[in-house]
């Protein structure tokens, strides 16, 4: 492979001291000063910076970071991670939709396993994860794939434990999911002899989708909800939605309380139980992993988890060795920077 050449730039005088590499996440290049507080503020500093140092703009969002088209919004997450690679690399959610698009996750051992566990022993078929189009965590077309999937081959009780966004989406859009995935999951029982239906959920920053153990309280009222169908209840998430808003005009999705659906003898109408399987469709792992902790280890000790059933758990992506993966990914940012200033120095 033949190296680029650089040519010595003629931009940037050398001068004493150390290199600073600054990520300002959430600030865009724009004239617009309508939400943009850099640009409606008083930046001597920045301002000179853009003026009289070696600098460059990047695009953030889309397929310059790996995610699926350019209509998906960059955050922290992609960014910091296609900066720290010093690449182009495809992430969670393009991998998941590969993975749908071509069979390969259908095709998969962890699938079969599930999906056979629950025919085969009759038992449910539970999905956990942030319900939006949002793309950053997960996206609400990955969940409709695998609920057709798993009707299509034979599973007859499917429960959905769904987490209202509000932060990634519009902040008080639920409803615009809620609605129309009722009508799809109808059609699914229609079509399939299924019986499907959402069994619980709430807010992500009150159940269940705490990161970097913050607030474990968050994962225990989520396993209070989704497995022992302990909360709340309602006929319908709808209903419960519009209820909790009608309490608090205020509150956005991301902070309505947990519920529970009941069925029509007024018990839960999907708790966990022993022989169903569950998966947690986020692919990004940094709000997955403590729940997927309390599901998967043995001398658990964060939260009483009470009778923990004995279920088949799956995630979208390793989430432990995500983790790990970032340590990578801060290593090779790190160097990149050793190298950039290297790079600068030559070129003085």
């Amino acid at each position: 492979m033949n190296e680029l050449k650089l040519s010595k730039t003629t931009r940037f005088n050398r001068r004493p001291g150390p290199l600073v590499f600054v990520v300002m996440d959430g600030v865009g290049v724009s004239s617009n000063k309508n939400g943009n507080a850099v640009m409606g503020a008083c930046t001597p500093t920045l301002d000179k910076l853009m003026n009289n140092s070696l600098y460059t703009t990047v695009q953030a969002h889309g397929v310059a970071v790996g995610l699926p088209s350019d209509d998906d919004m960059g955050n922290s997450e992609v960014g910091h991670n296609a900066f720290g690679a010093g690449r182009v690399f495809e992430q969670g959610a393009k991998l998941v939709n590969k993975s749908i698009e071509s069979g390969a996750m259908f095709a998969g051992e962890v699938w079969k396993k599930i999906t056979g566990n629950c025919i085969s022993k009759k038992s449910a078929l539970h999905f956990i994860g942030l319900f939006s189009d949002g793309n950053v965590h997960s996206h609400i077309n990955h969940l409709k794939a695998m609920i057709k999937q798993g009707a299509s081959e034979g599973v007859k009780k499917i429960r959905i434990h769904i987490l209202l966004d509000g932060r990634d989406v519009g902040e008080t859009s639920a409803l615009e999911y809620i609605e129309p995935f009722e009508k799809y999951l109808a059609e699914i029982n229609s079509q399939y002899l299924t019986d499907c239906k959402i069994a619980s959920g709430g807010g992500r920053m009150k159940v269940t989708m705490d990161r970097y153990e913050a607030d474990w309280n968050m994962v225990k009222i989520g396993w209070e909800t989704h497995v022992q169908g302990n909360g709340r209840k309602f006929n319908t998430a709808k209903e419960a939605v519009e209820m909790y808003r009608k309490e608090n005009p205020l509150v956005i999705d991301q902070d309505l309380p947990p519920f529970v659906i009941e069925d029509s003898e007024g018990k839960p109408a999907g708790k966990i139980c022993d022989g169903d399987a569950v998966i947690y469709y986020n692919f990004r792992g940094d709000r997955a992993i403590e729940i997927s902790k309390a599901f998967e280890e043995e001398n658990f000790s964060k939260f009483d988890r009470g009778e923990r059933p004995t279920v088949i758990y799956a995630g979208m992506m390793e989430y432990t060795e995500m983790r790990i993966f970032r340590k990578l990914i801060l290593y090779r940012r790190l160097l990149l920077i050793k190298r950039w200033a290297k790079f600068l120095q030559q070129t003085a």
